[in-house]
Order: C-alpha cells, then structure tokens, then sequence
C-alpha cells in the first residue's frame, strides 16, 4: 500500500510492493556472524547510504541458522539504535491473510471459489460494467474480477490531510463502485485493493463474525505469531519496539513528515495489519509447508496466472511467485503503506526472508531506483 499510487504499489514498480513477498522463518531470532562482513548486511547499510532510507531491519532463515539484522537509525536525523525485528505496518501483506480465511470457509463447504460474489453479498458489487452475480470469488482473490481500486480515488497523496482521518469499509467501497469496471471479469489482471475490501466483507456475512476476529483466531494465533495484530478502532499506534515511518505530507512540497501513529482504517482487510520482520517470515514459511490450509487449498492458492509487473512474476490467490536470480521462486506477497515498505517470501526448500524498510520509495530519493534496491536487498536475503 501507498499513497494513491502507494497502495498500487507505485504504479508497476511499487505493486512490487504489493507483489513483494512475506517471509518466513521459525527459529528465534539471532545474530549470526560478524554483520560487516556479511553481503546482505553491505546491501541494508546501501539502502541507508544511498538511497537514504532511514532505517532497515531484515531477518533470515536459512541453512539452519537465523539472523538478524539491522542499519541506520530509528529516528530522522539522530542517532537512535534500531531494534531488532521491531513491530513495522504490514500493509498488503494482510491479503495474504484475508485470503487464508476465505480458502478456510472454501475448505468448510462454506464457500465456493467459482461461485458469483453475489450469493455471498448480494446487491453489493454494482457500477459501470460492474455486477457481482459475474465476478466469482476466486477472481477476488486473483485480482482478475476488473473492479477498480478504491485507492487510486482517495486523496492518499495529500497524505498529510487523512493521516489521522478513520474510513469505513463500505464508504471506500463507494469510492470504487462510483468508477467503471478496468476490464470483464477473467479477461485480465490488475492489483485492485477493492477485491481485498469485498474479501473482508465476505467473510464477515459468511462467519457472522468480525473480519478481524477471524483473521486473528483463525491465521495468527494458529500460525504461532506472537507479534502480529489488527489495531483496534481508533488505535493510530505502533507497540514498542519500533524504528518510526516516514512519508511525504503532499507531493509538491516535498516535506517529509513522521507517520508512525496514522489510522490505517483505509487498509482494512487489504493492508491494515501491524507484524514484525519474523512474524512476516514465520507466516509464509507456515503456509507454504501446509499448516494453515489443507492440500486441495493450498494448491488453489498456488495456481498463478501471470502478473505483468515484472519478468517471471506471478500471482495466486493472495500470494505472489517471484523467481530469484539463484534459481527457483519464493512466494510471498510483502506491504506498501505510507511510512513502512515490507518484503520477504518463502521458499519450498526452507528459506525464509523478511525486510522492512521505514519510508517508502521516492519518499527521500528516486523512486525506481529505491524500490529495486529493496529488491536486491531480498535477493541477497535469499541467494547471498
């Protein structure tokens, strides 16, 4: 998530973000070996150096061992030491989330993946070529149903005017059934925060329960994640630890503003959920060994058809398939919400990542270039 091409993930190079990746991981954290001589902690101190990100933290799980670590400072302009694995916004990593609980209710007979979005929320989904009885659950998920994004109608990019402002879910929905539909549903494939924002819906008419809730007892505390929670109604915090987020208050002016407490009620089953480096790592690395879903649903969420962001990238249901310049693929999704960009993913052979950076791209230097500096940082992460 970004600003209102945050959430899109700057256009193609930030839905990197969304694409990102979520880590995994299941040892305790540790320092592993002297950091200066490690490639990955070179690369972290570049994203300070060079492409001025205040601070980084990443966290890896590999070959056995776990380390983790950390460059720059937690505050702007003075020299606080960064924690270890601090609490950071998840942003869209939250849909991998959302969509975990969906392929649970699938896996209950209680929904149908192929099934219109109309029987679970009937008369909801209607605008400009837009009509829910032609749209299914599954292209929700896969981000193939059309439906525009609520964040590309949001005034996201005056940042500094809704930093603190609450947003409920069916006025964001408003916002983006008043557009018309980017194509039929199933006859292409773009990153749509609206397909999250129904996801949520769903699963609160399905469950009778709050969105939150399920995702809480049905991913987290499952899962095992001890540092991963949905802030509550009104809650603009971070809970201690953290390195504090920043972002531009508006585009013209250039001023760069401490977005640490923001209400993320935009987000909401798209992009609203706070986590850590490990917990994000510690998540997919549970997912992807098949400890959240049964088979015949993981598989679903494995099915990919093409997300033309970048050469080789892919998309689930809620996850993304990023090849790795070693070989092979990691699957993950990672976050983009103003003041916080997260990375990471999960290979099949045990390899975890998670990245957390505390601005996001073009918020100090130049976007493109800040962004994929955040990638080789990953791959490093994962190749190194």
């Amino acid at each position: 998530m970004q600003r209102k091409n945050a959430w899109r993930l700057r256009k193609a190079l930030v839905v990197v973000a969304a694409a990102g990746w979520a880590g995994t991981a299941v040892a305790d954290t540790a320092v592993a070996g002297p950091p200066s001589a490690s490639p990955l902690q070179r690369s972290i101190d570049s994203l300070v150096s060079e492409e001025k990100y205040p601070a980084v933290s990443a966290w890896v799980h590999k070959d056995g061992r776990t380390t983790s670590l950390v460059a720059g400072s937690a505050r702007l302009g003075r020299p606080v030491p960064v924690p270890h694995d601090g609490y950071v916004r998840a942003g869209s990593n939250t849909k991998t989330f959302t969509a975990v609980v969906v392929l649970q209710l699938v896996a209950e007979g209680r929904v149908r993946l192929d099934e219109p979005v109309e029987t679970y929320l009937p008369g909801v989904v209607r605008g400009e070529g837009i009509d829910g009885r032609r749209i299914t659950v599954r292209q929700l998920l896969q981000h193939t149903s059309g439906l525009p994004s609520y964040t590309d109608h949001m005034d996201l990019e005056e940042f500094g005017e809704v930093q603190h402002r609450f947003f409920h879910p069916h006025d964001l929905l408003a916002t983006a059934l008043a557009h018309p539909a980017e194509f039929a549903p199933g006859t292409g494939w773009k990153y749509s925060n609206t397909n999250y924002l129904l996801a949520g819906l769903l699963i609160e008419r399905v469950t009778e329960r709050p969105v939150q809730e399920q995702i809480t007892e049905r991913v987290i505390r499952k899962a095992g994640l001890r540092h991963t929670y949905w802030p509550q109604p009104g809650d603009q915090t971070l809970r201690e630890p953290h390195a504090h987020g920043y972002a531009l208050a508006d585009p013209r002016s250039r001023k760069v503003i401490d977005v640490t407490e923001m209400d993320p009620s935009w987000g909401g089953a798209a992009g609203q959920l706070i986590s850590t480096p490990s917990d994000l790592a510690r998540f997919a690395r549970v997912l992807i060994d098949g400890r959240l879903l049964p088979a015949a649903q993981l598989a679903e969420m494995r099915r990919t058809v093409d997300a033309p962001l970048m050469p080789g990238w892919r998309y689930g249901l809620g996850l993304f398939s990023v090849p790795l310049s070693c070989g092979g693929v990691y699957w993950g999704h990672g976050g983009d919400i103003d003041g916080y960009e997260t990375r990471g993913g999960a290979t099949d052979d045990g390899r975890s990542v998670g990245l957390a950076v505390t601005a996001l791209p073009g918020t100090f230097g130049d976007a493109e270039e800040g962004a994929r500096a955040v990638m080789e940082s990953v791959d490093t992460a994962f190749c190194g």
